[in-house]
């Protein structure tokens, strides 16, 4: 029982049928009977997992088992201390109220990889960097979450679900490698 760690590129769906405008999973990745544990937008690129036991699969995408999910967004405007605490606490999205979660703005990786097509930049409105880790991951919560503080995301790349991260296993967009799963019991 394999399991995949895959750095999704920019504008991929995260599922292996065919989609009629978008690249998907199966044009990168030909192992049979496996599928991803959780799903990342189209427009966020990043870590995804895959696996073909079900088991596996369940512990690393159900909600109730609270694995820890780290983001890099690179947000429109300057992270202030208030925000990134608005961040932290719980926040109320409308539909529902976020977990508590960590916050804290950072400088802009030098690891990480250009992204093809590149943001909209505007010069005259400065970006930040902020690494956000939370514990759900509900459908588009962390550009949900920093467009509520006033910080639209321009770029959202996940770089860690619970103890696999692309720092520690690296590869790059389109890119994958088999991890071991006695990570995932520590």
């Amino acid at each position: 029982m394999p399991l995949i760690l895959f750095n999704k590129p920019f504008g991929v769906m995260s599922q292996f049928s065919a989609h009629p405008e978008r690249q998907t999973l199966a044009d990168y990745l030909d192992i049979p009977n496996i599928y991803p544990a959780g799903r990342l937008d189209a427009d966020s690129e990043g870590l995804l997992l895959l696996t073909d036991d079900g088991k596996l699969q369940h512990a690393i995408a159900h909600p109730r088992r609270k694995q820890p999910k780290t983001y890099l967004a690179q947000v429109e405007g300057l992270a202030t201390p208030e925000a990134l605490q608005r961040l932290r606490n719980p926040l109320d999205l409308g539909d529902f109220v976020t977990q508590p979660g960590e916050a804290r703005l950072i400088q802009e990786p030098a690891w990480i990889w250009p992204r093809t097509p590149p943001i909209r930049q505007r010069a005259n409105q400065p970006t930040s960097w902020i690494a956000l880790t939370i514990s759900e991951g509900k459908n588009r919560q962390v550009r949900r979450m920093t467009a509520a503080v006033g910080l639209p995301t321009l770029r959202l790349v996940r770089i860690a679900i619970g103890p696999f991260s692309l720092a520690t296993h690296p590869v790059m967009p389109g890119e994958w490698r088999e991890v071991d799963l006695q990570e995932l019991d520590a």
